[in-house]
């Protein structure tokens, strides 16, 4: 007996797995979109955690990151790292994060990126962090930071990034 078959199939099937990596930790809110936002695991007394993503504006205007929050953190702020005369330093961005139309904004570590302070309780590699970003024209988006290893560089899953 033969079955009917759709030729299809093996088309969409594959347009799935590409697409899955790329989309598994992403978050879209109008022209945003916010890929795979982590943290960095944590030791058991660290009273502050660090957020990393890219922020792609697919809009025609400039949108900013104005602010974010957690609740699992006392306050979330916006900082920049800088190498000034071969001593890195870390300062707030009260202005928060440009995110130029057409462009992107990336927060990794050694540059911009969001600091938790005051965690109410260690980050635990594997967990997903609840956050909230907010942006000057694009509203308030809900996020969750996947928590890699302590000593991670970039997220797990960079490698299958376009």
């Amino acid at each position: 007996m033969r079955y009917p078959t759709c030729r299809l199939a093996p088309a969409i099937a594959a347009l799935a797995l590409l697409a899955a990596p790329a989309t598994a930790h992403d978050y879209r809110h109008g022209p945003l979109t916010i890929t795979h936002p982590w943290s960095r695991a944590t030791s058991p007394r660290a009273a502050v955690g660090a957020g990393f993503l890219a922020i792609h504006n697919g809009a025609r205007q400039a949108d900013r990151l104005v602010s974010a929050g957690s609740p699992l953190a006392d306050r979330v702020e916006i900082h920049s790292m800088r190498t000034e005369n071969g001593i890195m330093r870390m300062r707030q961005l009260p202005e928060g994060v440009v995110i130029p139309a057409g462009g992107d904004a990336i927060l990794a570590p050694g540059g911009n990126h969001l600091m938790l302070i005051g965690l109410k309780r260690p980050l635990q590699q594997g967990e997903m962090v609840p956050a909230t970003l907010r942006f000057e024209h694009g509203g308030t988006v809900a996020i969750a930071f996947k928590v890699e290893a302590a000593d991670a560089l970039q997220p797990a899953h960079a490698e299958h990034r376009p």
